[in-house]
């Protein structure tokens, strides 16, 4: 699940095989930039802001891309099969002499002047991999609705970027609160905890290729993915329910024991973890 750590890797992937070198290939599959041509171009460098990623590109271009659940870019060795995805699912190709980027099921694609990007993440909140971190401004954020859920403050990009399911799910366990609290009835030695706290799980992640919060061997997460399977502190259930207003998928674990304060029925919080 692309979150800002494997959003961050993806970058560093992306600049170590394309930053420095000149386009010999370029292929946009989305209609309103089929017909750009980016040849002859040097890339300048590849950067994650959050979950985005812009590519910047000599004369002043920034090709924008966001992989949301499904989307991935893969890079090959020039006359190596590509295995990411069908054909059709590819929606960019940026080749060089020696590799080619392969950009499959991209649902955000994007070719805007560098000096626009802000359209593109300029509604974003502090990056917590990014040079523009900002702690206090983050918890302000998180804060300023004080009657919204804090699992939802903290998946709304505009508040940090950077935060996905996963990582809400192990911040609020981390916290020992659950996800349903209200953001302004968080304890404030907690508040004060939190910005360090999310910072630093996605910064020893980034270099990892799995996803780790608990510092155990085989046993990398807390809460996440562990639905009715004993809660790794306590022994109770880990328990799972959908948040948010239901336009999108957002399952939610957590533990009821070392997690109190208000969450759905039981019920309602086991009716998916039957189906899986």
């Amino acid at each position: 699940m692309p979150e800002g750590d494997t959003v961050w890797q993806a970058a560093r992937r992306l600049h170590d095989a394309l930053a420095g070198r000149v386009l010999v290939r370029s292929d946009l599959r989305v209609p309103r930039f089929a017909t750009a041509d980016l040849t002859g171009r040097t890339v300048v460098d590849v950067t994650p802001r959050g979950k985005h990623l812009l590519a910047r590109i000599e004369g002043g271009l920034t090709l924008h891309s966001h992989l949301r659940m499904d989307g991935a870019w893969k890079i090959y060795e020039n006359g190596r099969r590509w295995t990411g995805g069908a054909g059709h699912q590819i929606r960019a190709i940026l080749g060089t002499t020696e590799r080619t980027a392969v950009g499959y099921r991209l649902p955000v694609l994007e070719l805007l002047r560098t000096s626009d990007e802000s359209r593109a993440v300029g509604h974003l909140g502090p990056d917590l991999l990014g040079p523009d971190w900002d702690p206090d401004r983050a918890l302000a954020n998180v804060l300023r609705d004080p009657a919204r859920p804090l699992g939802e403050a903290l998946l709304d990009q505009r508040n940090l970027a950077g935060i996905g399911n996963v990582y809400k799910c192990e911040l609020c366990f981390l916290l020992g609160v659950t996800p349903w609290l209200p953001a302004g009835d968080l304890p404030a030695d907690r508040a004060a905890h939190l910005p360090e706290l999310a910072k630093k799980l996605l910064e020893i992640n980034r270099e990892r290729p799995v996803r780790v919060t608990t510092g155990r061997r085989g046993q990398d997460l807390y809460v996440y993915g562990r639905a009715r399977r004993p809660c790794l502190r306590c022994g109770t259930s880990i328990r799972l329910a959908d948040q948010g207003d239901g336009s999108r998928e957002r399952p939610t674990y957590w533990c009821p024991t070392c997690q109190p304060g208000p969450s759905p029925t039981v019920p309602t919080a086991y009716r998916r973890s039957r189906a899986m």
